[in-house]
């Protein structure tokens, strides 16, 4: 079965200053900040909602249907995807336009300072959920504004049960909203720190939302995540990582093991610990789409970290 997912695409330059941004910043001076850093190391990497999450699931065996939209630069990121087998059916390139572009220096404290061209995903509303034939499931992740106005309402429409993880796009919407897509949606799922926002922002607590979906997931970092469902709550510990290079795009990760849990109808103990696998193992390497393995060794990693098999 098929998971549509409908959210960004973007390229990631990110560049390390090999010292610390205070010793160059003059708190006195902010309101006239004019600095330039020399960054010796870059690399450029594939990113974007869409398309981690589709590259995530794809390793796990499940079929991604990504959906968004691109610009005229996107021809590395399409050899990307062949190679991997994602289907590029429903990326659409705008004439004109570059992809999402995201620019990140990072000094030696890990603080960082980012520039973001949202780009071709401005017209993210071109695409309709209804394009896409043969989708059990769907995500709604980060995108343009009005492309996840449309694209809620269109998963709706079309009956396909849907995530609604708003993360960094929250501050794009309102009460009425963001209240709008947790309606729509079949389940939500939130890191600690967005849904402290969305309760600010909805007036609405857990109970709240769970009136409306079947399960609210928050990832709680280091601590696990917490998966409420079902009437109860559902903690899920942390599979621990054999080393910590980058924490970039282990959201994502995670999604994608909530699809393949949620695609394969498995309960949400079995679900959340993918999940939770699927984040370690990103974070074991730099870049969000440069981590690889087996179905198999997945399986081996999984029994090795919970003790058990699914």
């Amino acid at each position: 079965m098929t998971a549509l997912i409908c959210g960004s695409f973007a390229f990631d330059t990110i560049m390390v200053f090999q010292d610390r941004f205070k010793h160059h910043i003059l708190p006195d001076k902010i309101h006239i900040l004019n600095v330039s850093f020399l960054v010796p190391d870059m690399r450029r990497e594939f990113g974007g909602c869409a398309g981690n999450i589709a590259y995530n699931l794809k390793l796990l065996g499940g079929e991604p249907l990504p959906m968004g939209t691109v610009g005229s630069d996107f021809a590395p990121y399409a050899q990307w995807l062949d190679q991997c087998g994602i289907s590029r059916a429903h990326i659409r390139e705008i004439p004109g336009t570059y992809t999402g572009q995201a620019f990140i220096t990072t000094d030696l404290d890990d603080n960082q300072i980012t520039a973001f061209h949202p780009g071709a995903m401005n017209h993210a509303h071109e695409n309709r959920v209804s394009d896409a034939q043969g989708a059990k499931i769907g995500i709604l992740a980060p995108d343009g504004r009005q492309g996840m106005i449309d694209h809620a309402r269109q998963f709706a429409e079309a009956g396909i049960p849907f995530i609604f993880d708003p993360g960094q796009g929250m501050p794009m919407f309102d009460r009425a909203l963001l209240r709008q897509f947790t309606e729509q949606a079949r389940w939500v799922t939130v890191n600690d720190y967005e849904w402290q926002l969305m309760q600010e922002k909805t007036g609405w607590g857990a109970r709240d939302v769970l009136e409306r979906v079947e399960a609210l997931i928050i990832t709680r970092g280091a601590s696990g995540s917490l998966i409420m469902a079902g009437g109860g709550e559902i903690a899920i510990p942390v599979a621990i990582p054999r080393a910590v290079r980058d924490p970039t795009g282990c959201g994502d990760a995670y999604r994608a093991g909530l699809l393949y849990g949620l695609l394969n109808q498995m309960d949400w103990q079995t679900t959340g610990r993918i999940a939770a696998l699927m984040g370690a193992l990103k974070i074991e390497s730099a870049g969000t789409q440069n981590h690889r393995f087996s179905v198999e060794e997945f399986r081996v990693r999984y029994r090795e970290s919970f003790g058990r098999s699914f």
